[in-house]
């Protein structure tokens, strides 16, 4: 049921947000002369894909997770998409072709071995990754591994039709304030 509601609201958002995405992707590709960042994440059962998002750093910025990257790095334009979360609606194409769910846990990067481990021993690898969940609206990231881990498992353990919406909703009105990224 859940993979019918993504399909549906992902092709929709797309559909319906083609002339946002069209005049996001030509404001940043005056912003950083690349607009759309691809970079391969650990999907369901650790098999790789490439997540699709609005490019907020400058480009040749490590590719490194949010947490560990200098602020310094974020473009003024990449600051609005951040906080306006924007920067995530390319990702409606990753839940459109269902390697994504529009809520589940957030993809990580292959070299962040410690959430890769915990998640594993939780079962949450099993699960599709999403754009949003509990962990996203409670502002809780990549930098506290365990305490992410744990709360994705309790997400998932207890996700239903109602916290589906709820979690998108309480994104969509601007809980959660995202990744952190180190203030230099």
């Amino acid at each position: 049921m859940i993979r019918i509601l993504d399909f549906c609201f992902a092709l929709a958002g797309l559909v319906l947000g083609l002339p946002l995405l069209i005049v996001l992707t030509v404001i940043g590709y005056f912003d950083t002369g690349s607009p759309i960042f691809t970079q391969e994440r650990v999907g369901r059962n650790k098999k790789p894909f490439t997540l699709v998002k609005f490019r907020t750093m400058k480009k040749g910025t490590a590719s490194v997770a949010s947490h560990l990257a200098s602020a310094d790095s974020i473009t003024p334009f990449g600051n609005f998409l951040r906080k306006t979360k924007l920067d995530e609606l390319p990702q409606l194409w990753n839940v459109l072709k269902g390697e994504m769910s529009l809520v589940g846990p957030r993809p990580c990067l292959f070299n962040q071995d410690e959430l890769i481990q915990e998640r594993e021993k939780r079962g949450v690898l099993a699960a599709r990754p999403g754009i949003t969940g509990l962990a996203q609206v409670n502002e809780i990231d990549m930098s506290t591994p365990v305490l992410l881990a744990e709360t994705d498992e309790k997400m998932l353990k207890s996700l239903g039709g109602r916290d589906y919406f709820l979690y998108i909703l309480q994104t969509v009105t601007g809980k959660g304030s995202g990744d952190r990224v180190r203030r230099s």
